[in-house]
Protein backbone atom coordinates (compact mmCIF):
# COMPACT_ATOMS: atom_id res chain seq x y z
CA UNK A 1 0.00 0.00 0.00
CA UNK A 2 1.33 3.89 -1.22
CA UNK A 3 1.83 5.86 2.21
CA UNK A 4 2.65 9.86 2.24
CA UNK A 5 2.38 12.87 3.97
CA UNK A 6 0.70 15.44 2.17
CA UNK A 7 3.24 17.85 2.62
CA UNK A 8 5.70 15.69 0.77
CA UNK A 9 4.35 15.74 -2.17
CA UNK A 10 3.06 18.05 -5.10
CA UNK A 11 -0.27 19.58 -4.81
CA UNK A 12 -1.48 17.91 -7.81
CA UNK A 13 -1.30 14.20 -6.52
CA UNK A 14 -3.17 15.62 -2.83
CA UNK A 15 -5.53 17.24 -5.35
CA UNK A 16 -6.25 13.77 -7.92
CA UNK A 17 -6.53 11.58 -4.78
CA UNK A 18 -8.84 13.37 -2.46
CA UNK A 19 -11.07 14.00 -5.98
CA UNK A 20 -10.95 10.90 -6.87
CA UNK A 21 -11.30 9.20 -3.73
CA UNK A 22 -14.17 11.37 -2.84
CA UNK A 23 -16.33 10.34 -5.75
CA UNK A 24 -18.81 10.38 -7.03
CA UNK A 25 -19.07 14.11 -5.91
CA UNK A 26 -22.60 15.66 -7.26
CA UNK A 27 -22.57 18.45 -8.87
CA UNK A 28 -24.18 21.96 -7.78
CA UNK A 29 -25.13 24.39 -10.50
CA UNK A 30 -25.39 27.55 -9.43
CA UNK A 31 -27.37 30.70 -10.39
CA UNK A 32 -26.74 34.18 -9.08
CA UNK A 33 -27.15 37.74 -9.77
CA UNK A 34 -24.66 40.31 -9.42
CA UNK A 35 -24.83 43.71 -8.02
CA UNK A 36 -24.98 44.92 -11.23
CA UNK A 37 -28.09 42.99 -12.12
CA UNK A 38 -26.03 40.21 -14.96
CA UNK A 39 -26.66 36.57 -13.92
CA UNK A 40 -24.20 34.31 -13.27
CA UNK A 41 -24.34 30.61 -13.73
CA UNK A 42 -21.71 28.14 -12.80
CA UNK A 43 -21.15 24.27 -11.93
CA UNK A 44 -19.63 23.12 -8.67
CA UNK A 45 -18.45 19.99 -7.76
CA UNK A 46 -17.73 20.34 -3.89
CA UNK A 47 -21.12 20.04 -2.86
CA UNK A 48 -23.60 18.36 -0.03
CA UNK A 49 -26.01 19.11 2.12
CA UNK A 50 -25.77 19.81 5.75
CA UNK A 51 -29.27 19.54 7.11
CA UNK A 52 -32.50 18.21 5.78
CA UNK A 53 -34.91 18.86 8.48
CA UNK A 54 -34.28 22.34 8.36
CA UNK A 55 -32.40 21.87 4.68
CA UNK A 56 -29.29 24.01 4.05
CA UNK A 57 -26.96 22.96 1.44
CA UNK A 58 -23.12 23.81 1.56
CA UNK A 59 -21.41 24.65 -2.15
CA UNK A 60 -17.33 25.35 -1.71
CA UNK A 61 -15.22 27.52 -4.27
CA UNK A 62 -11.43 28.39 -4.69
CA UNK A 63 -10.50 31.92 -5.71
CA UNK A 64 -9.06 33.60 -9.21
CA UNK A 65 -5.63 33.68 -9.58
CA UNK A 66 -4.76 36.57 -7.48
CA UNK A 67 -7.12 35.37 -4.68
CA UNK A 68 -10.24 37.56 -5.67
CA UNK A 69 -13.74 35.76 -5.29
CA UNK A 70 -14.86 34.24 -8.44
CA UNK A 71 -18.36 35.50 -9.27
CA UNK A 72 -21.01 33.11 -7.61
CA UNK A 73 -18.78 33.52 -4.62
CA UNK A 74 -18.83 37.22 -4.41
CA UNK A 75 -22.74 37.41 -5.75
CA UNK A 76 -24.00 35.40 -3.02
CA UNK A 77 -21.83 37.30 -0.17
CA UNK A 78 -23.20 40.83 -2.14
CA UNK A 79 -26.49 39.53 -2.53
CA UNK A 80 -27.40 36.81 0.55
CA UNK A 81 -29.20 34.53 -2.06
CA UNK A 82 -28.62 32.08 -4.96
CA UNK A 83 -29.94 28.85 -6.25
CA UNK A 84 -28.57 25.37 -6.28
CA UNK A 85 -29.93 23.54 -9.59
CA UNK A 86 -28.93 19.79 -10.22
CA UNK A 87 -27.31 18.72 -12.52
CA UNK A 88 -28.79 15.47 -14.58
CA UNK A 89 -27.38 13.35 -17.57
CA UNK A 90 -29.94 16.06 -20.08
CA UNK A 91 -28.66 19.03 -18.78
CA UNK A 92 -24.79 17.99 -18.53
CA UNK A 93 -23.36 19.57 -21.78
CA UNK A 94 -24.87 22.89 -21.19
CA UNK A 95 -23.17 22.69 -17.44
CA UNK A 96 -20.02 21.94 -18.64
CA UNK A 97 -20.43 25.11 -21.24
CA UNK A 98 -21.33 27.48 -18.15
CA UNK A 99 -17.62 26.06 -16.46
CA UNK A 100 -16.02 28.92 -19.03
CA UNK A 101 -14.29 31.54 -16.97
CA UNK A 102 -16.49 34.53 -18.52
CA UNK A 103 -15.90 38.11 -17.10
CA UNK A 104 -18.41 39.41 -14.47
CA UNK A 105 -20.13 41.71 -17.59
CA UNK A 106 -21.23 38.68 -18.79
CA UNK A 107 -24.12 36.19 -18.10
CA UNK A 108 -23.19 32.15 -18.70
CA UNK A 109 -27.10 31.73 -19.37
CA UNK A 110 -26.97 33.71 -22.57
CA UNK A 111 -23.47 32.27 -23.19
CA UNK A 112 -24.33 28.38 -22.81
CA UNK A 113 -27.80 28.74 -24.12
CA UNK A 114 -29.51 28.07 -21.15
CA UNK A 115 -33.02 28.78 -20.40
CA UNK A 116 -34.00 30.90 -17.51
CA UNK A 117 -36.96 30.76 -14.87
CA UNK A 118 -38.07 33.13 -12.08
CA UNK A 119 -37.56 31.75 -8.65
CA UNK A 120 -40.39 32.28 -5.91
CA UNK A 121 -38.34 33.32 -2.90
CA UNK A 122 -35.10 35.20 -4.32
CA UNK A 123 -34.05 37.30 -7.42
CA UNK A 124 -31.45 34.81 -8.99
CA UNK A 125 -33.09 32.76 -11.41
CA UNK A 126 -32.86 29.19 -11.67
CA UNK A 127 -32.17 26.81 -14.54
CA UNK A 128 -35.59 26.16 -16.30
CA UNK A 129 -35.17 22.59 -16.90
CA UNK A 130 -33.86 21.48 -14.40
CA UNK A 131 -35.15 18.10 -12.54
CA UNK A 132 -34.62 20.17 -9.47
CA UNK A 133 -33.79 23.68 -8.08
CA UNK A 134 -33.27 24.13 -4.25
CA UNK A 135 -33.79 28.36 -3.67
CA UNK A 136 -31.13 29.43 -1.10
CA UNK A 137 -30.71 32.34 1.38
CA UNK A 138 -26.85 32.81 2.86
CA UNK A 139 -27.00 31.19 6.10
CA UNK A 140 -23.06 31.90 6.22
CA UNK A 141 -19.49 32.30 4.37
CA UNK A 142 -16.48 30.43 6.23
CA UNK A 143 -12.98 31.14 4.61
CA UNK A 144 -11.11 27.61 4.38
CA UNK A 145 -7.63 28.09 3.44
CA UNK A 146 -7.56 28.83 -0.36
CA UNK A 147 -11.46 28.56 -0.48
CA UNK A 148 -15.12 29.84 0.44
CA UNK A 149 -18.04 27.60 1.76
CA UNK A 150 -21.26 29.12 1.45
CA UNK A 151 -23.91 27.87 3.19
CA UNK A 152 -27.17 28.41 2.04
CA UNK A 153 -30.59 27.97 3.83
CA UNK A 154 -33.08 26.32 1.54
CA UNK A 155 -36.04 28.57 1.04
CA UNK A 156 -38.19 26.82 -1.59
CA UNK A 157 -37.98 23.66 -3.53
CA UNK A 158 -38.89 23.03 -7.64
CA UNK A 159 -39.31 19.49 -8.77
CA UNK A 160 -39.86 18.36 -12.15
CA UNK A 161 -43.22 16.24 -11.82
CA UNK A 162 -41.06 13.58 -13.61
CA UNK A 163 -38.97 12.67 -11.20
CA UNK A 164 -41.78 12.05 -8.86
CA UNK A 165 -43.85 8.90 -8.30
CA UNK A 166 -46.61 9.68 -6.01
CA UNK A 167 -46.22 12.89 -5.35
CA UNK A 168 -42.38 12.56 -3.54
CA UNK A 169 -38.90 12.58 -5.91
CA UNK A 170 -37.67 9.13 -6.77
CA UNK A 171 -34.30 8.03 -6.61
CA UNK A 172 -34.80 5.73 -9.90
CA UNK A 173 -35.83 8.82 -12.19
CA UNK A 174 -33.71 11.69 -11.21
CA UNK A 175 -30.27 10.57 -13.04
CA UNK A 176 -27.72 12.66 -11.33
CA UNK A 177 -24.56 13.27 -12.63
CA UNK A 178 -21.61 13.02 -10.24
CA UNK A 179 -17.88 14.08 -10.56
CA UNK A 180 -14.93 11.16 -10.58
CA UNK A 181 -11.64 11.96 -10.40
CA UNK A 182 -9.98 13.08 -13.58
CA UNK A 183 -12.07 13.92 -16.56
CA UNK A 184 -14.26 11.18 -15.80
CA UNK A 185 -18.18 11.65 -14.91
CA UNK A 186 -21.21 9.15 -13.89
CA UNK A 187 -24.84 8.98 -13.93
CA UNK A 188 -26.36 7.94 -11.07
CA UNK A 189 -28.10 4.40 -11.34
CA UNK A 190 -29.94 3.19 -8.51
CA UNK A 191 -28.93 -0.05 -6.45
CA UNK A 192 -31.27 -1.66 -4.06
CA UNK A 193 -30.09 -2.63 -0.23
CA UNK A 194 -31.82 -3.35 2.15
CA UNK A 195 -30.37 -1.88 5.18
CA UNK A 196 -30.16 -3.54 8.31
CA UNK A 197 -28.75 -1.33 10.66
Amino acid sequence: MKEFDPEDVETRVTDRLVKTAVSPRPIAWVSTTGENGVDNLAPFSSYNYVGSRQPIVTVHTSRREGGDLKDTARNAIDTGEFAVNVVTEATLEPMDRTAEGLPPSESEFDFADVPRAECRTIDPPRVANAAVTMECTLHDSIEIYDRVMLLGDVTYFHVAESVTTDGEIDARKLDTVGRLGGPYYTVSEPMEFEREY
